[in-house]
């Protein structure tokens, strides 16, 4: 492996963790090698939405996509799930951050108004607690850069009035997102039809399919889809992001234009539409999640160490690990596997942050079903595959969210990770490997034998 060794990953596919499909632990490709052909077959189970990929090398994913090296990825037929999007218009926008173009730029007001800037272990700004300050990183919109003080936003035209299906990725290598659409400075509701790729709808629970809601929170690698009605002609209409609150020792994602949003009565027709009379698309065929008994429980947290116990505030070693065991940073170089399950397994996970900063639990080849934040039950039947897990407060009990997996899809027997979608984390060490081995009933098959 060298500085421009490289791979993808198939964000939310549910497709096999193998060579030449989705396997990010020993595929690289080199400059110089000769082209490597990427051939998988999306299974006719996966939900319609948005995807992506993205490079995977381990110690190197965090600057390749800070560099922009990411794509939106869409599976076709959400509106044959949410008869609301019928017919419409859809737009993808991707936000993806980047270094900062003016890091020694002074933000505008006086001095009183500029929070100091302070860096936190990995060399960006920490979060001031303001929604205010310089950012740890610069943000673009379809690679229009919408760069620190000024943030000069993109322009996106739309016919007045017009009801559009927007598809949002956030591509960012450490950057949160709190999206809202503002019209004559009133924040607007939006018809979340999405997330993570998976349609409200794919629940199987009824109703329209739609939630309306008046702010987005999507971490680093997360999808929302949404039904945007479009301003009138004069009206002064914005695509923010608010500020997120990291913690104490997080990044700084303070508030900030994205994009103006320009009625125009001569807007070029949108490029691409919704089938306004979709065909039926096959119900799943699984009991809900939601429905499943677990077969177990496991519990793991995230935690973080400076490298030099001398230097608390210098650079730290990011750690995932599971209850009971020491943490050890990830190892690209072993096959042992942290976690072991069998294909038709479902287990509930109980993810602690023992760390003053948020993480962003993401998993490859499988969904999950967030079931408790903070300890608290909540009733949201969605399917997501990044989820935010609330930092510590340095005093209170640690924080933690209860997801249930889903280890029944056939396609992802064999080894993959899971990790923090904060990319210098996952680079820095915050990962596992889980191998989901065949089962049971298909190794008894095969005339193996089953294994424990």
């Amino acid at each position: 492996m060298t500085g421009t060794s490289t791979n993808l990953h198939f964000h939310g596919l549910t497709i096999p963790p193998t060579c030449h499909q989705d396997d990010v632990l020993t595929t690289t490709v080199d400059a110089g090698d000769p082209p490597f052909e990427y051939k998988f077959q999306i299974p006719p189970s996966q939900p319609p939405g948005l995807y992506w990929y993205h490079p995977h090398v381990h110690g190197l994913t965090k600057e390749q996509v800070l560099g922009g090296a990411s794509g939106a990825l869409i599976v076709e037929g959400i509106e044959s799930m949410v008869p609301e999007v019928a017919g419409l218009p859809e737009r993808v926008l991707i936000v993806r951050d980047q270094n900062l173009i003016n890091p020694n730029a002074v933000p505008a007001g006086g001095p009183a108004s500029i929070p100091p800037v302070i860096l936190d272990r990995d060399g960006d700004a920490v979060n001031t607690g303001t929604g205010t300050g310089k950012p740890a990183k610069d943000l673009s919109l379809n690679f229009v850069p919408i760069p620190y003080p000024d943030y000069p936003p993109a322009l996106i035209p739309i016919k007045p009035g017009e009801r559009q299906l927007w598809r949002v990725l956030n591509a960012s290598a450490i950057t949160y997102l709190n999206l809202q659409v503002v019209l004559n400075d009133v924040v607007q509701s939006v018809g979340v039809v999405g997330l993570d790729g998976v349609p409200l709808a794919e629940n199987g629970l009824g109703g329209s399919g739609v939630l309306w809601l008046t702010h987005l929170g999507v971490p680093p690698g997360g999808r929302v889809e949404f039904i945007m009605n479009g301003p009138q002609l004069g009206t002064k209409a914005e695509l923010v992001t608010r500020s997120v609150n990291t913690g104490p020792i997080g990044e700084n994602d303070p508030a900030r234009p994205l994009a103006k949003i320009v009625a125009l009565s001569d807007a070029s027709d949108s490029t691409s539409m919704l089938s306004a009379h979709p065909p039926p698309i096959k119900a799943p065929s699984e009991k809900w999640l939601g429905k499943v008994e677990p077969v177990r429980t496991r519990r793991m947290y995230f935690s973080e160490k400076p490298k030099d116990p001398k230097d608390p505030a210098g650079p730290a070693d990011f750690y995932m690990t599971l209850e009971g065991e020491q943490p050890k940073l990830f190892d690209p170089s072993s096959s042992t596997p942290n976690i072991v399950v069998h294909q038709g397994d479902v287990e509930d996970w109980i993810i602690e942050n023992r760390s003053q900063e948020v993480h962003a639990f993401h998993i490859h080849q499988v969904h999950f079903l967030l079931l408790a934040w903070y300890g608290l039950a909540i009733n949201e039947p969605y399917l997501r595959d990044t989820v935010n897990v609330p930092f510590w407060d340095g005093k209170s009990k640690y924080p933690t969210v209860k997801i249930r997996m889903d280890f029944r899809d056939p396609n992802i027997v064999g080894t993959f990770v899971y990790h923090c979608h904060v990319l210098e984390h996952e680079d820095g060490g915050m990962m596992g490997l889980i191998r989901v081995e065949p089962s049971e009933s298909t190794t008894a098959h095969s005339g193996e034998p089953a294994r424990p």
